[in-house]
């Protein structure tokens, strides 16, 4: 009687009051973060003119962020930092947007552009302005952070390696990434985070003859165990996950976890930006962790649209990522994304 008077008040008590024990693990948790964190606004001048050529194209990037640190001193416990390889260095140093619009504001004033290693910055030649140029110092800030509060919570990351053929002959062509890039990707985790401070798939396939295996067996670790730590997942499919995955069957060595499919033997971490998937409480239940998208390309908060949001909430993916963790100060909106209570950023998992 007395179990079933203590759970019939536990089940009265509003969502955001419940506490987290640190034996849970940490699928069983939900958190909000944001969405390419790295990002600084364009500078007026230019995105001017470019609004001028494309005004809905300009519409959608038109937002930044705070610096890495300052995300992670609120309390958000995801971030995304899209990376660029550069193996010689120089590749980006000389953004064509500062030759279309004179005048601006030197964006490299060191010089780290012209150094080999990944950059970090969303669009080439036109949104080229970051709270992180590269990839190193980013790793760096992070880990300054980390050392500064080590019972931190789990810090969830998502890495986009971006190439491609640019759309015209003006602007610069990323590099492209081959194994031998995800190699050097890898060695930047190690070198400039250190392995200790990262959950790897290794860590968290243990015994198990696969990834896949070990998580559909909840062998996440608890929040306890997690404490201090990053855990990375590659935001690509197709050919550049592939090459991630080649030669490292369950991610074996790998920094990163990877967006797999379901079932395969790499499948743990996924990405399903649609926050109305319904196969996302699905996935959930079987184990895997989700990221979703609260709002996308300014569109929700411009209308104070918060639908999406609340799907993310109930769909138990457990990161949800937005683009307003604070009020947009580019266009008037009062749309802002936290959980109701005191932990805005962190909570149980509804589904669980």
């Amino acid at each position: 009687m007395k179990t079933l008077i203590t759970a019939t008040l536990f089940s009265l008590l509003p969502f955001s009051l419940l506490s987290v024990p640190d034996d849970l693990p940490i699928n069983k948790i939900q958190v909000i973060g944001s969405h390419n964190s790295y990002k600084r606004a364009i500078e007026p001048a230019l995105f001017h003119l470019f609004q001028k050529k494309d005004s809905v194209s300009a519409s959608k990037i038109d937002y930044e962020h705070i610096s890495l640190t300052d995300q992670l001193d609120m309390g958000l416990l995801n971030l995304e930092i899209d990376v660029y390889s550069d193996e010689k260095g120089g590749r980006y140093a000389h953004p064509k947007g500062l030759e279309w619009v004179k005048g601006q504001t030197p964006f490299d004033p060191q010089g780290q552009m012209l150094k080999p290693g990944f950059k970090v910055f969303h669009i080439v030649d036109l949104d080229f302005r970051s709270n992180c140029l590269t990839l190193k110092d980013g790793l760096q800030q992070l880990k300054a952070w980390s050392d500064a509060h080590p019972d931190h919570k789990p810090i969830f990351i998502t890495i986009e390696p971006k190439d491609g053929v640019s759309k015209s002959k003006e602007l610069t062509d990323p590099e492209p990434f081959t194994a031998k890039t995800f190699d050097a990707l890898d060695k930047e985790f190690k070198e400039y985070l250190g392995e200790q401070n990262i959950i790897t798939p290794d860590v968290v396939r243990g015994k198990y003859t696969t990834l896949n295996d070990a998580v559909r067996h909840g062998k996440w670790p608890s929040l306890k165990s997690a404490k201090g730590k990053f855990l990375f997942l590659l935001d690509a499919k197709d050919h550049k996950r592939d090459l991630y995955i080649a030669g490292h069957p369950s991610l074996k060595g790998r920094m990163l976890f990877a967006n797999a499919e379901p079932g395969t033997p790499e499948a743990a971490m996924m990405i399903r930006n649609d926050p109305n998937d319904g196969t996302i409480p699905v996935l959930v239940k079987q184990g895997y962790i989700i990221r979703t998208r609260s709002d996308a390309d300014t569109q929700q908060a411009r209308l104070n649209d918060y639908r999406d949001f609340e799907a993310a909430q109930k769909s138990g993916a457990q990161i949800i990522t937005t683009d307003y963790y604070l009020k947009s100060t580019h266009f008037k909106s009062d749309y802002v994304v936290s959980f109701a209570g005191a932990n805005r950023y962190f909570r149980l998992n509804p589904l669980f």
